[in-house]
């Protein structure tokens, strides 16, 4: 009887170890740029505006693009799971402030002023801002627009360059996404649009019946560089720089930027910016 006791008491105080050892294994979900092989990984939600082709856009239902695949590259790398939302340009900055959002990417040209409120990755992409008329037009380069109506996507620095320029005022048409600013340039509602090289050299490949051309003015517009963006003192931004060197250097970047602009990549601006 008193065996039986023992053997009975053993039993239990097993059974309770065994217990506090199961709860003790759970662990609460963690951010995803722990690293922790056993922890539960948080789903990383980054934000973009579907209206910047060939950087992103919408193609049947599905975000495609440059940016697109060139994020996967970046997540697969660092062994990040992510969820990417379209929600459009002025609403992804106001969720990077509230944290609604972990990191954007949306051809964001890096700038002094927006490092004040957000972090930024390297350097990904190197663009430059260039002047889209109709065929025939008499401009040249873009001290020819004075006088004219320039149509620019808000908030964006083909808006600061066309300002710089010419200062504030109505002769500066804001619209949403360049799209639409190219949609008022058709219909005459603006002399030209300002926008960013490859988005415009995009369109005029993609719709030759709209009879639009490109003006490149490297004298008045300088080299711009777009990054992933972070609200501040983010830790994935560490995660996803040393992930985005990696692409770059397997050659996966080269081989994404040849799918989209059908050339090889000039890696050099991009280097001295590190």
């Amino acid at each position: 009887m008193l065996k039986m006791k023992k053997g009975l008491f053993v039993a239990v105080v097993a059974a309770l170890l065994m217990a506090l050892a199961a709860c003790g294994g759970k662990s609460t979900e963690t951010s995803s740029s722990s690293g922790g092989g056993g922890e539960a990984k948080k789903k990383i939600v980054v934000g973009t505006d579907a209206a910047f082709a060939p950087f992103e856009y919408m193609d049947k239902g599905k975000i495609v693009g440059f940016d697109v695949d060139l994020l996967d590259a970046i997540m697969k790398e660092a062994g990040l799971d992510y969820e990417l939302r379209n929600i459009g340009w002025d609403p992804l900055f106001a969720a990077l402030q509230s944290k609604e959002i972990d990191m954007g990417i949306s051809g964001i040209t890096i700038t002094d002023e927006r490092k004040q409120s957000y972090d930024f990755s390297a350097p990904y992409f190197e663009a430059t801002q260039v002047i889209l008329v109709k065929q025939g037009n008499p401009v040249k380069n873009a001290l020819d627009l004075k006088g004219k109506t320039i149509g620019v996507q808000n908030a964006t620095t083909g808006q600061e360059a066309a300002e710089k320029l010419f200062g504030k005022g109505d002769h500066i048409k804001k619209f949403e996404t360049s799209v639409v600013a190219i949609m008022e340039l058709l219909n005459g509602g603006v002399d030209a649009v300002i926008t960013d090289n490859a988005v415009a050299n995009e369109y005029v490949k993609n719709n030759p019946d709209k009879k639009l051309q490109v003006i490149e003015d490297p004298q008045n517009f300088a080299s711009e560089y777009y990054g992933m963006i972070f609200p501040k003192d983010s830790e994935l931004k560490a995660k996803v720089d040393e992930a985005l060197q990696k692409v770059i250097d397997s050659g996966k970047y080269a081989e994404i930027y040849k799918k989209w602009f059908g050339k090889e990549p000039n890696m050099e601006g991009l280097k001295q910016q590190q």
